[in-house]
């Protein structure tokens, strides 16, 4: 799995804890300890997707415009990095005579994708409230 998923989650927590506040790219890249270019191409996928709202300009930056409550991690991973368990490189070959070789790929193709399919559905029973809150919750 790559970054993205954490830093849209982590971003629109941020965003959640500040709610009708606008975060410029610059604010948001500190809370998350990356840099704002990073921050504003994931931003621009959950903008698209309708997660948040951009104001260009002084004052402007990002604001939540979606409900906190209702908004699924599964929804933030099928914006961001869905189908991203399965490694981009593949092990075996399917030409060769050795069924260890010529078939492990295919297996293990299968086991990613029902390992996804569990994951997202274990994600989405988790909001991002859920997630403010329980950060909310530690020492």
């Amino acid at each position: 799995m790559n970054s993205e998923f954490t830093i849209a989650v982590h971003s629109l927590v941020f965003l959640a804890h500040l709610p009708d506040h606008m975060a410029s790219s610059e604010l948001i890249a500190t809370n998350v300890s990356t840099n704002p270019a990073r921050i504003r191409k994931i931003m621009g996928c959950l903008r698209k997707k309708g997660f948040v709202k951009t104001k260009e300009g002084v004052g402007g930056g990002y604001i939540l415009d979606c409900n906190p409550e209702e908004v699924t991690l599964a929804q933030i991973y099928r914006t961001v990095s869905s189908k991203m368990l399965k490694p981009h490189w593949c092990t075996g070959n399917p030409e060769e005579t050795c069924p260890i070789s010529s078939n492990t790929q295919e297996v293990m193709d299968q086991i990613f994708h029902e390992a996804e399919i569990y994951f997202e559905k274990y994600l989405d029973q988790i909001t991002i409230y859920a997630v403010l809150q329980k950060i909310k919750q530690c020492p």
